[in-house]
């Protein structure tokens, strides 16, 4: 075997950090399907701290100048953000049911869009695709929607869930498949 150069060592390192982030999203993904209320409290604080971040940027972003209207609404913009961050981090089981509520209707609209996309290309090849993607769609989003509140419990952790799984078992075959080109390339 020939000695390495340093692209193929980089994309030997590159590809191994790839394996280890997949196999961390698997983990978390199993983990999030398994109690999807602890991942689902997981998300609702997280969107709290990001519009906190968020609040705090356009406060920021105020003293940037820019004329009396842009600093006022950066002002108030940021002291929305604040405020619904701190309502979220303080009541995390109610941020969790709306953002659930808000998940279903995201969901649903969705549907219909892809429902409308579909009888607009039902000509196309591959149109059957968004046919079934706008009824999954619209039966996972009134699934939830009916469900409510009681769907808050597990419908985002067991998405969030799925989403990591997936994403992990993604990247580890990209991470694979670049390891054994790898391989191939320092023959």
């Amino acid at each position: 075997m020939a000695t390495e150069g340093p692209v193929l060592k980089a994309a030997r390192s590159f590809s191994g950090w790839l394996i280890v982030a997949a196999i961390l999203f698997i983990v978390l993904g199993v983990f999030a399907i398994i109690e999807p209320a602890v991942a689902g409290l997981g998300v609702a604080l997280l969107v709290g701290w990001l519009l906190i971040f968020g609040g705090v940027s356009h406060l920021i972003s105020a003293f940037e100048g820019g004329g009396a209207r842009r600093v006022l609404f950066q002002i108030l913009a940021g002291i929305v953000f604040l405020l619904g961050g701190y309502y979220l981090l303080t009541h995390p089981l109610l941020a969790l049911g709306t953002l659930t509520l808000l998940l279903a209707a995201v969901i649903l609209v969705a549907g219909v869009c892809e429902l409308v996309t579909y009888f607009r290309l039902k000509d196309e090849q591959a149109s059957g695709w968004m046919l079934l993607n706008g009824v999954v769609a619209l039966l996972l989003g009134g699934m939830i929607w009916l469900q409510w509140p009681s769907s808050s419990i597990w419908a985002i952790g067991t998405l969030v869930g799925v989403n990591l799984l997936l994403t992990g078992i993604t990247r580890l075959m990209v991470g694979l498949t670049g390891r054994r080109l790898i391989r191939r390339a320092a023959l």
